[in-house]
């Protein structure tokens, strides 16, 4: 799975979970851009990567997601693409 890849499906999370068909996602997108994107469903997007992805963050790696684009790189480390 490439990055694109793995930003089109991160896509298809957020705006089913945020029920908004016009999130787009940048490396730089953060909590603050998306209209109810709180610490309850901060956990929603955490589970849900987990399971469309296959992988399982730990908790320092989820207090360290800063943006969209941590958690991409988050996501093609536990990949094996980086």
């Amino acid at each position: 799975m490439n990055t694109a890849e793995i930003y089109a499906k991160l896509t298809d999370i957020f705006r089913e979970l945020f029920a908004d068909d016009d999130i787009v996602l940048t490396p730089t997108t953060t909590a603050s851009d998306i209209e109810g994107w709180d610490s309850f469903n901060h956990l929603s997007v955490i589970v849900a990567v987990e399971t469309r992805f296959g992988v399982k963050m730990t908790t320092s790696e989820i207090e360290s997601l800063a943006n969209v684009g941590v958690l991409v790189a988050a996501i093609e480390k536990k990949l094996g693409r980086k």
